[in-house]
């Protein structure tokens, strides 16, 4: 049975000046999704799906895609904004994706198994590939995953940041709260994206990097809603964002399913701003000095 990576990579990439998802940052030309499907193959996951932007297609197909496709089954899905409800009119000139759930929602035609999501743009590390397998194996309708890092390792220099920060009980997620996280002078400042004051959280404070582990229903969830998010926010439709992380925290509010909070060994790494790159590059050419990645990846 397949165990399945959908990677979302239809991001506009404004804050880097570009699309950082097919930015170099290997010693042969590879990309950040490169390696992250490396250690989803290592970890188990036999089918990748990305969501991409439909102009990007060939991009992505004639680098990363035919680097894999070899190793992995390959799916493509493209995140458009014509896909809404008949009661919605979006701007015309709206560009931007409607978010991370209108990107799943986008991908139900080809994803029929349990799956995990990740960002394209985001180094996760290896540990936390096995982590979330290891939940999907366990093949759970009832309950989601997520894997969270410490706030503090997932923080850059050179701005804020978005992030999901997350409180838990006994092991599964009470709240999610997806915000805009910045430390200036060693405070670390969320800002919640939905409004409301900000507040101050503490360097080991567990956060989400959007990493899920998900059974088909939430596809399911989000279809249901879609509209109904749309039309809440009918006044800010020009630039409203559906995103997973809310989703899961109201499905979490309503007792429809639990969360499993994942640890993990992994250190995170990204690229938000152009001047992050450096950090990224640094740190895989540490990994492959100690025998973590080959090289030439997929040579």
């Amino acid at each position: 049975m397949d165990k399945t990576l959908v990677i979302l990579a239809a991001g506009m990439g404004s804050r880097f000046g570009g699309l950082k998802q097919v930015e170099p940052v290997g010693p042969t030309g590879e990309f950040i999704i490169d390696y992250s499907i490396y250690d989803a193959i290592k970890a188990g996951f036999n089918k990748v799906v990305f969501i991409i932007k439909e102009e990007n297609y060939e991009l992505f197909k004639q680098t990363v895609g035919n680097r894999i496709s070899e190793k992995v089954k390959v799916e493509y899905v493209f995140q458009k904004n014509d896909n809404v409800p008949k009661s919605i009119e979006l701007p015309s000139d709206r560009t931007k994706p409607l978010g991370t759930s209108h990107a799943i929602l986008c991908c139900k035609d080809v994803v029929n198994e349990h799956f995990a999501i990740i960002n394209a743009d985001d180094f996760y590390g290896r540990d936390a590939y096995f982590v979330i397998s290891k939940f999907l194996d366990e093949r759970h309708d009832d309950t989601y995953a997520i894997v969270g890092y410490k706030v503090k390792n997932t923080l850059t220099e050179n701005g804020s940041v978005k992030r999901g920060v997350c409180y838990g009980q006994d092991g599964y997620l009470t709240k999610l709260v997806e915000s805009i996280v910045e430390e200036r002078d060693g405070i670390i400042t969320a800002t919640p994206l939905e409004g409301g004051e900000p507040f101050t959280i503490n360097n080991d404070t567990t956060v989400s990097m959007n990493m899920f582990g998900f059974s088909k229903n939430v596809i399911d969830y989000i279809d249901e809603h879609f509209e109904e998010y749309l039309l809440q926010h009918s006044s800010t439709i020009d630039k409203c964002e559906y995103l997973i992380a809310d989703v899961v925290a109201k499905m979490v509010a309503e007792n429809i399913i639990k969360v499993e909070l994942l640890s993990t060994t992994s250190k995170w790494q990204g690229i938000t701003y152009r001047e992050d790159k450096q950090m990224l590059v640094d740190e895989i050419n540490s990994l492959i000095e100690v025998g973590e990645y080959p090289k030439n990846l997929w040579g």
